[in-house]
């Protein structure tokens, strides 16, 4: 485990939950935070109607309270959830978890440290925790990820596969 905080968005963790591995998460990470925004963007896009009960209920165990967001974050135009995570980041040092590439911009431009649901599995393989990690990136991909062959190639290619 990695003694640091993870704060997550919707979309990854729709992701993860579809794929079934929310448990990545927290065997790499001390702690998992989910905004409640977050948490809202997960559940109004029918989540128990896309098989992703168990992962809300595993969300809602981790919900945080929405905090004030910086005009520095507010300007990007991003979605309600990724302008939380990345106000939460800021006040605590923590990392981003974010597919947006807008999103993920943002957190370049104020220093806030990143992965994304490719990269959850890329240090999952690199820790040990799954024995592979190119069946996860092709079930990414499948779960609505867009991911081009290029990048997974790039990606596999760092851990070995």
């Amino acid at each position: 485990m990695i003694a640091e905080t993870w704060v997550i968005n919707a979309s990854p963790l729709i992701l993860l939950g579809k794929l079934g591995r929310t448990d990545l998460l927290e065997q790499l990470a001390k702690e998992i935070m989910v905004p409640q925004a977050v948490l809202l963007e997960v559940a109004s896009g029918g989540a128990a109607d896309a098989g992703l009960g168990d992962t809300l209920a595993w969300a809602r165990n981790r919900v945080i309270d929405d905090v004030f967001v910086p005009i520095s974050i507010s300007g990007w135009d991003l979605g309600a959830g990724e302008s939380q995570v990345l106000a939460h980041c800021l006040l605590g040092r923590y990392r981003a978890v974010l597919d947006d590439g807008e999103a993920r911009a943002a957190a370049k431009v104020h220093s806030v440290p990143l992965v994304g649901s490719l990269g959850v599995i890329l240090r999952a393989r690199k820790a040990g925790l799954i024995p592979a990690a190119r069946p996860l990136v092709e079930q990414l991909a499948e779960a609505g990820s867009y991911l081009s062959a290029e990048l997974i190639r790039q990606a596999l290619s760092k851990v070995g596969e």
